[in-house]
């Protein structure tokens, strides 16, 4: 197999390119913007129709195969924390809910109780533990419990992922999953390697056939797309995946910094503690601390810089103005949206002389990089990493960003993945590996 095709169903866009297993190269790529959500529902939900995202997958795949038509195999990886109800055959019984959705934050039988401190009070600290801190407003632990709590929740259909759902119908085979897909419903046993069959039954969650876990990079069967005919193996996590394609080891504090934002370690042993714990490849164990405020965030100040317009690309004309800047007393909480410092941010400490452009970001990329510390001492206490890797957009681009960053952990060494499309390139070393063992 020299050539497969990789797609990574993202969050704000899906990809889709040729990965060469000999060459190590990605081309053709090709980016789209996933289906709008479907309108008329209820503010807090957020879900995508079915049949348009398939037809959106396989419009890409058809592209991409006339162009290479050597493709022999395909990998998936996709955004975390979605869930799609189908029957056995893969066919949706449900649309595809994100982990945008907040449907557990609705009212228990029109009470003042939501859905979520309902299901939190039947979960002990210990389960919460065991499924790897995940239980949290979009996980499907809590979309799932509250659907059956409203009385929405169909019997005997599969919850899956996005990847797995879109896989399962290409390969027309029953529904499976793999260790980083399924411990992003929130309802795996991280130290059984398994289904949390307890709490599944606690919740009234066993009404479900939950899907056949699989190791990762198993074959799980054979899409035929305008005649080509694809080995397909499981779908994985887009997080996993980007670290991955950054090549973070097991000494190193990965940085993500893009619209959204981790901090996460990798671990031989299974670690404990205040933030989740997700498997990883390789017997690997992934910490890590996800919704860091980030490029969300800074998005929501120049947005409202846009307003006032003038200025063509804001962005360079932002950091012109921070470097400006060498130190402010101007104080900015990033928590403009719910996220690990909160639900609700603030600009304060305002002077006359600090209400600039420059203090504001300069201000709010200190903050960032506390924010970044905090992580990596919650993370490991005693640092057991000896460097830093910063990827994403953000972090490449942004030079005075890095300083404030590296300035907060006391100026450890570091390195810079400055690739476009890490989970892409997580995807090309997985199917080396992988198209290999298939092999033997």
């Amino acid at each position: 197999m020299k050539a497969v095709i990789g797609i990574d169903l993202g969050t704000s866009s899906f990809k889709a390119a040729k990965l060469d297993l000999e060459q190590g190269t990605i081309s053709h790529l090709i980016r789209i913007a996933p289906p709008e959500p479907v309108s008329g529902l209820k503010p807090s939900r957020y879900e995508l129709a079915p049949a348009e995202l398939l037809a959106t997958i396989r419009s890409m795949l058809s592209e991409l195969l006339a162009q290479v038509p050597d493709a022999a195999g395909l990998v998936i990886c996709n955004q975390m924390h979605s869930v799609v109800l189908t029957n056995q055959h893969g066919q949706p019984l449900s649309n595809v809910i994100t982990w945008r959705d907040r449907r557990a934050t609705e009212s228990h039988l029109g009470g003042g109780e939501s859905h979520f401190e309902k299901l939190t009070a039947l979960v002990s600290p210990e389960e919460v533990e065991q499924i790897g801190h995940e239980l949290r407003v979009g996980v499907p632990i809590t979309t799932l419990a509250s659907m059956h709590q409203s009385g929405e929740l169909p019997n005997g259909c599969f919850p899956i992922s996005l990847g797995d759902f879109v896989l399962s119908n290409l390969c027309q085979v029953e529904p499976s999953t793999e260790p980083t897909n399924a411990a992003a419903h929130g309802l795996f046993h991280l130290d059984r390697r398994d289904w949390h069959w307890n709490l599944i039954a606690r919740l009234g969650l066993d009404r479900l056939c939950w899907p056949r876990i699989r190791s990762s990079g198993e074959f799980v069967g054979i899409a035929e797309i305008d005649g080509h005919q694809l080995t397909c193996f499981t779908p994985v996590g887009d997080q996993q995946s980007a670290l991955v394609g950054a090549n973070v080891q097991t000494n190193e504090l990965s940085l993500n910094i893009s619209t959204g934002s981790q901090v996460s370690l990798l671990n031989h042993h299974r670690p404990t503690g205040q933030f989740q714990i997700r498997p990883f490849f390789g017997n690997l164990w992934l910490s890590t601390i996800v919704s860091v405020p980030a490029g969300r965030s800074l998005n929501s100040l120049v947005n409202l810089l846009s307003e006032l317009g003038g200025k063509a690309d804001l962005w360079d004309y932002i950091m012109q103005e921070v470097d400006r800047v060498s130190e402010t007393d101007l104080m900015v909480d990033l928590s403009f949206f719910p996220c690990f410092t909160g639900n609700r941010g603030s600009i304060s400490n305002i002077h006359e002389e600090n209400l600039t452009v420059g203090h504001l970001f300069a201000s709010a990329f200190r903050t960032m990089a506390r924010n970044y510390a905090r992580c990596a001492e919650l993370l490991s206490p005693t640092p057991s990493w000896a460097r830093v890797v910063f990827s994403g957009g953000l972090a490449s681009r942004f030079q005075r960003l890095r300083h404030e960053v590296l300035a907060a952990l006391d100026h450890p060494p570091y390195r810079i993945c400055d690739l476009e499309e890490e989970t892409l390139h997580g995807l090309l070393q997985l199917a080396r590996q992988w198209s290999a063992q298939l092999k033997e």
